[in-house]
């Protein structure tokens, strides 16, 4: 996925790579942090730093945009976008966020720009105005709690265990199935993701909180029925 990542940006590219032998021999590519890889491409265009931008982040903007688009080649192809628009507009990074800040919102704005282009399958999201199993507190209203903390971690973890956890994630709307990922995928910040999708910190926290009670309740039916086998 990287190589062609790096062909496509090769190919519709044209910026001019040279290299500063005394600026290159200052800097160690595999352990410098972001921001200095990214000044080192702008100022120098140094296409090792453009490479190990693209090694270390390609996977995570592949799986942002394949969990926004629901599919592996338009999450491809958001994927290529993302590191063409790297290579254009890599210079009006300002640093007044972490580069993942940044490339995380590029990389979401670019999925949302791709799903506007009609490619998206809306049936098969719910909505959370017709699906609220659970008040303000957290508890299940009108559905009997069903216990499976004793199963062990093997089935949950099963090939089917996670093929059922994730046809539950892409059954979020899509507002909350991006702040989920975001969070407990990825590992972001409340604080860095409102930063990145220009939310509140309480609707952050609040979406986070309705996206896993909701994974909650969608997988409770079938891990208490597993557990009693």
């Amino acid at each position: 996925m990287q190589n062609s990542t790096m062909n496509k940006v090769n190919e519709l590219s044209d910026y001019n790579v040279h290299k500063n032998s005394n600026y290159l021999s200052q800097i160690d590519v595999d352990n410098a942090k972001d921001e200095l890889l990214v000044k080192f491409f702008v100022d120098e265009h140094s296409e090792d730093a453009f490479t190990e931008l693209v090694n270390r982040y390609s996977d995570k903007v592949y799986r942002l945009a394949y969990r926004i688009t629901a599919n592996p080649d338009d999450a491809e192809e958001v994927l290529q976008e993302v590191f063409i628009i790297l290579v254009e507009k890599l210079n009006t990074f300002r640093q007044e966020s972490r580069f993942s800040t940044w490339l995380y919102r590029v990389a979401a704005n670019a999925s949302y720009m791709f799903l506007r282009g009609g490619k998206k399958d809306k049936e098969r999201q719910v909505s959370f105005d017709d699906y609220k199993p659970y008040n303000d507190h957290g508890v299940l209203e009108g559905v009997q709690d069903k216990d499976w903390s004793d199963i062990p971690d093997y089935k949950l973890l099963s090939l089917e265990g996670t093929q059922l956890i994730e046809k539950a994630i892409d059954e979020l709307p899509e507002e909350y199935k991006i702040v989920f990922h975001m969070k407990d995928v990825e590992g972001l910040t409340s604080k860095e993701i409102a930063n990145i999708l220009g939310l509140s910190l309480p609707a952050v926290k609040s979406r986070v909180l309705r996206a896993r009670l909701f994974l909650r309740d969608k997988l409770s039916d079938y891990y208490s029925e597993w557990g009693k086998n």
